[in-house]
């Protein structure tokens, strides 16, 4: 069975979609006890957009179609987020989610290629981009093969992930090899796990740097729906280089007293808390 993207959601749709993502996430996490809070919430927009809005060509019946879309969560701290993101896709059940973190469960702290959907282990920073960009390779390598069809690989890394070597070793690489089936989402939300990313080890001017490692790029508000479907339908940016989308965010958007908090990155909400989150991403619809 050929992959295909899902039928296309008109932007309101997407909106109500993620929020239904946030609220669901926000349950995972308290129920599990751990999790990601903050980075979960600040990407929210962009992976419903890869999955509900007709950019990434993937068949949730057919997870492993040779000719599907290959995506990979380099931020792989955030797997709540990508489970809860899978199973309102339809990869497996929802019921599945109540086991995450559990002894046992598939449903890991990380990624893993155990749950239909995930293409890579991953969650060591630094990672995820070398992973995408052999990926970018081969499907360089099956788009030359007579008959083939074209996929693509998309990777969703952090910006504090961004002060890894292995990333611009990698970004060499895919701009020497002209990927441009390669496309990098950066999670600009400024905070890392500490404090935030420019007072650790600044970051900016960070689309100048990309582009003088060869890349094609493109800067959005990584919570505009319509912007983000807008930058996806334009890729490749440029032909013969990789892709670089750098979606600025804020760190736990949605919820008013946990955004732009570095207190945020990886606490889960009391009960109190949970409550008064929900009721806040109620009121939007």
């Amino acid at each position: 069975m050929r992959a295909t993207a899902r039928a296309l959601m008109s932007a309101e749709d997407l909106r109500r979609q993620a929020t239904a993502i946030r609220k669901r996430n926000l349950r995972l996490i308290h129920d599990a006890g751990a999790g990601h809070t903050g980075g979960d919430l600040s990407a929210a927009d962009i992976l419903t957009v890869l999955y509900f809005g007709g950019v990434l060509r993937v068949d949730p019946a057919n997870p492993r179609a040779p000719d599907r879309d290959r995506f990979f969560l380099s931020k792989g701290h955030s797997s709540g987020l990508l489970y809860t993101t899978l199973a309102l896709a339809g990869f497996f059940p929802e019921a599945e989610l109540g086991t995450y973190m559990q002894p046992l469960s598939r449903l890991s702290g990380h990624p893993s290629t155990c749950v239909p959907g995930v293409e890579a282990n991953t969650g060591a920073l630094g990672h995820g981009l070398p992973i995408a960009t052999g990926a970018g390779l081969a499907a360089k390598l099956d788009g030359a093969a007579p008959g083939a069809g074209r996929w693509r690989a998309f990777v969703l890394t952090g910006d504090g992930e961004l002060q890894e070597g292995s990333n611009w070793e990698a970004a060499l690489i895919a701009a020497q090899q002209r990927l441009d089936a390669l496309v990098l989402i950066i999670d600009r939300n400024r905070i890392q796990m500490m404090d935030r990313t420019e007072r650790i080890a600044g970051l900016e001017p960070l689309g100048d740097k990309w582009r003088a490692f060869g890349w094609a790029v493109r800067e959005v508000d990584g919570h505009d729906h319509a912007a983000l479907l807008d930058v996806f339908s334009q890729v490749p940016f440029e032909p013969g280089r990789p892709n670089c989308v750098i979606a600025n965010t804020r760190k736990g958007r949605g919820v008013s007293f946990i955004e732009d908090s570095t207190g945020w990155h990886h606490r889960v909400p009391t009960d109190a808390e949970l409550a008064a989150a929900l009721a806040e991403l109620e009121a939007e619809g």
